[in-house]
């Protein structure tokens, strides 16, 4: 494989996880109080609740192949919550979250309104498509491997899981979840908005440690309003400046300005301290006290040109 190949792979990985992400972003937001969300605990996002029933445990997949019948995704998916490792019992609900449409020819269209006994009648006939030399090959396929796994499960054991597994088809897509997401926030300007996503995905991956990877209710709630007041639009008002002196080195340096000379020309020394001093207040709120202020400049020179038409 070449070095470009590998690179290919690893960003196709990196976009797959930073999709997981997003989704543990937008579910973040329906978080109540006791509860959190955690990535890679039980698979790849988890909402852990004190009530087991309104646990859910989801898996992300981020496909543009539709979701057939015997599409990896559906039985790996089923194959990974059958696994004894597994404690089905402290979740109400297991979600297969994918990008993918269901197949033109798929029987799982219907599988949200079906009770856990048709969901496997379905899933025995999708199997029963599988013919003997299939089913006890040497080297049987991957798909094979899979559903043979699922199939073999106690089937008290499969119908409990099966009655908690919902397919959620035909996701939004990366753009889409990241607009839905910034849908969320009230009171922020548009230029803030692309901050504020950037701040919440940057302290999702910042609460992964070498333990655990969670976030609590709590600490999300905090973070918005810590962004929100950071970012939201907040009413104007100029400044007030103290009355700035400049010093000698200072007047030297800007002696040159237009201002000063037109001070100078009338003889009028002794204020030309106070108008650098001034000059050089109105350049720091410019540049520094109130740079987050995207409309304090505009309005600052559309001041400044109303005071020199009515001089």
């Amino acid at each position: 494989m070449s070095r470009s190949q590998i690179g290919n792979a690893a960003l196709t990985t990196a976009l797959a996880f930073h999709y997981q992400v997003l989704i543990g972003l937008d579910k973040c937001f329906s978080l109540d109080d006791g509860q959190s969300i955690w990535f890679e605990k039980d698979g790849d996002v988890s909402l852990i609740s004190l009530d087991a029933l309104a646990s859910t445990q989801t898996e992300v997949k981020n496909y543009a192949a539709p979701l057939t019948d015997h599409h990896e995704n559906l039985w790996k998916t089923l194959k990974n919550w059958l696994a004894p490792k597994f404690d089905h019992t402290q979740y109400g609900v297991l979600v297969l979250h994918t990008t993918q449409a269901f197949g033109a020819a798929s029987r799982l269209k219907d599988w949200n309104s079906q009770s856990a006994e048709k969901r496997l009648e379905v899933l025995k006939a999708i199997f029963l498509e599988r013919t003997e030399d299939q089913l006890n090959a040497e080297n049987p396929s991957q798909i094979i491997k899979l559903q043979k796994a699922v199939m073999e499960v106690d089937e008290l054991l499969l119908k409990s899981v099966l009655g908690k597994v919902a397919l959620f088809t035909e996701s939004d897509s990366e753009k889409k979840l990241e607009k839905q997401i910034l849908s969320k926030p009230v009171g922020i300007p548009k230029s803030n908005l692309e901050s504020y996503l950037h701040g919440l995905i940057g302290f999702v991956y910042a609460q992964a440690t070498q333990q655990c990877w969670s976030i609590k209710y709590q600490e999300f709630a905090a973070k918005c309003e810590e962004l929100t007041a950071l970012l939201c639009k907040k009413e104007f008002t100029f400044p007030i400046f103290s009355g700035y002196a400049a010093s000698d080195p200072e007047i030297e340096l800007y002696e040159c300005r237009p201002f000063v000379l037109k001070i100078d020309e009338i003889e009028h020394y002794e204020m030309i301290s106070d108008a650098v001093g001034n000059w050089l207040e109105l350049q720091n709120s410019l540049f520094e006290e109130l740079d987050e202020s995207a409309i304090y400049k505009d309005k600052t020179i559309s001041y400044q040109n109303k005071l020199v038409k009515k001089i």
